[in-house]
């Protein structure tokens, strides 16, 4: 869901803007570039890049940057596009999209909270590395080839965004990120700055942050994008039913990197496993629990990621980021529509592009959980429902219909006011198949009566359902059936729906039938077919619309012309060349 777009923001940074504006971006909300454009990703782990001794492997990350940049500008040539205008266009500007997953388990591993002054200086160090590296190795390679077809158009626009990521580095406080990486983010932006003012630039855009829902997985990672822990254990329910249970791998390092032996790590990481939560921990020391927050409360705890430290990670990010930011802001259930409101507020103060949120459990189902059972106490499935049976003795009504001469009767029985809470449907020739269907069918709905299912919703479902037996009935008010359940279910619109749910399913009042051939419908009729200008004199234009409608609600095309028969009697005739299906 791409959430709220902040329109102003997204083109204060629009690398192209002598091109056109950028109107929208893509369902997940990162890629966000000119129209009839394509964006190929690519993610790098980021705690591959840790080496041994815990520290940031700059030079590595930086020729990661490198050798990743330069594939997927290889791939803008070699790709294929959906349509010619996307493949001309990507051709002309070669956006690109790198971005980066398991921040949070980096953050985590090295024991610094994720909503921290410190957890946001890392990670926009770390983003402004990756971008300036990216934009550098970009214009390393229009030293050779050129920049993109539409970069003279662009020049001033893309130098005036490219000195705004610059410029944004100097915000980071580097007494707080480790391993010289704002120096590292300075000078590899000085360097980009340099060759492209002078070379221009291979490619408008260089990074997004994606998702990395599936690539995450397949590149075993405990967080995905810029997202934190969502919780220390948690459950993903699998495609076809199943769970799978998911324990972080950050922890037990986390732990060693503040200090605890092997014994209290052991006693720490067993109290998660059957926990689901750090919080207890034996040994565990106060000033540690905030590292291994998360974003949902866990089953047994009581601890959380404020929405608001999401916010503040993703404007840490922003700045760096030649697109937007696909992430969730995770909120606990209790949260109002003015706690919602201030989000989109903020983010627009803060300088994101873009808000996408979450309450939690707000889906029936979510994919990811923290326990088994999550959202059993709101489950409101079929087993947990209250009955409501029928008295012993009860009224009833019974009616007896004829579908294109297939003869049966249909009895309701009803509660004391009046409802229905029980069908029966008895078709001639007993035995039959289509007696044993019915008579399945109606102990369904009568179930599903007595359950609390509303009538409305059965017959908006099953009326005008199309199949064999079908045909002309003596019932005036549905003189023709699409099929039996079609008439069982106007019938009972008929019985017990008001007058608007009859009309919205096709059931004829008594009242218009009786005049259909001498009263104000037959002569709304003749006049629509004798007045050339409805709008005008007689003031009956929308009524004959009505009136055809109902007229043709059920009618087949005539066999003659083609054209759409209305009723005439028990039978249809056709406007248009007079001919009839039966009567004249």
């Amino acid at each position: 869901d791409p959430g709220v777009q902040y329109d102003s923001i997204i083109n204060k940074w629009h690398t192209c803007k002598n091109a056109d504006r950028i109107h929208a971006s893509n369902p997940c909300s990162e890629y966000m570039f000119l129209d009839d454009t394509a964006c190929n990703l690519a993610s790098l782990n980021l705690k591959t890049f840790v080496t041994e001794d815990g520290r940031f492997d700059t030079a590595a990350f930086s020729h990661a940057v490198d050798v990743t940049t330069t594939a997927m500008e290889i791939i803008v040539d070699n790709a294929s596009y959906p349509t010619p205008m996307i493949e001309r266009n990507s051709h002309a500007y070669r956006p690109l999209g790198l971005g980066y997953a398991n921040l949070g388990a980096l953050l985590m591993s090295w024991g610094v909270p994720y909503d921290s002054d410190q957890g946001r200086a890392i990670s926009g160090a770390i983003t402004a590395l990756m971008c300036g590296q990216a934009y550098q190795t970009s214009a390393r390679i229009a030293t050779q080839t050129g920049p993109f077809a539409g970069y003279a158009k662009n020049e001033g626009p893309m130098l005036e965004v490219i000195d705004m990521h610059k410029n944004a580095v100097e915000d980071i406080d580097e007494s707080l990120v480790p391993d010289n990486l704002v120096q590292e983010a300075r000078d590899a932006w000085s360097r980009a700055r340099t060759l492209g003012g002078e070379y221009g630039f291979r490619n408008s855009q260089s990074t997004v942050l994606a998702p990395t829902g599936t690539i995450g997985f397949l590149m075993d990672c405990d967080t995905t994008g810029v997202e934190p822990e969502l919780a220390l254990v948690k459950y993903k329910k699998l495609v076809g039913g199943g769970l799978m249970k998911i324990v972080n791998q950050s922890v037990d390092t986390a732990l060693e990197r503040l200090g605890y032996s092997p014994v209290e790590k052991a006693h720490i990481l067993e109290h998660i496993e059957e926990n689901g939560t750090i919080e207890g921990a034996p040994g565990l020391k106060d000033e540690h629990i905030s590292v291994f927050d998360c974003s949902f409360i866990p089953k047994t705890g009581s601890r959380s990621i404020h929405y608001r430290g999401h916010l503040r990670m993703m404007a840490a990010v922003q700045p760096f980021l030649s697109g937007a930011i696909s992430k969730t802001i995770n909120m606990p259930p209790d949260v109002t529509t003015k706690d919602i409101a201030d989000v989109y507020v903020e983010g627009w103060k803060l300088g994101l592009k873009s808000v996408a949120l979450y309450r939690d459990g707000s889906k029936r189902t979510q994919p990811l959980s923290t326990s088994k059972d999550n959202g059993a106490k709101k489950d409101t499935s079929f087993s947990q429902l209250n009955r409501r049976r029928l008295p012993d003795e009860r009224q009833s009504l019974t009616h007896k219909f004829s579908i294109g001469g297939h003869k049966g009767y249909i009895t309701v029985g009803m509660y004391e006011d009046g409802s229905p809470g029980e069908i029966f449907v008895v078709m001639s020739k007993e035995g039959s198949v289509v007696s044993g269907l019915m008579d399945g069918f109606a102990t369904a709905i009568s179930l599903a009566l007595q359950y609390g299912v509303p009538l409305k919703v059965l017959v908006n479902r099953f009326s005008h359902s199309r199949f064999e037996p079908s045909g002309f009935t003596p019932n005036p008010e549905i003189p023709m059936a699409k099929s039996i359940l079609d008439y069982i279910f106007r019938w009972m619109a008929s019985r017990f729906l008001s007058e608007e749910d009859k009309t919205a399913v096709g059931v004829y009042k008594r009242e218009d039938l009786a005049d259909q051939e001498t009263g104000p419908l037959s002569s709304a009729v003749h006049e629509a077919k004798t007045s050339p200008d409805l709008s005008q004199g007689n003031g009956n234009g929308a009524r004959v619309d009505t009136v055809f409608f109902r007229l043709q609600a059920d009618a087949p095309p005539c066999h003659e012309c083609g054209e759409i028969m209305i009723r005439s009697g028990a039978c249809y005739k056709c406007l248009n060349c007079g001919a009839t299906s039966g009567c004249s």
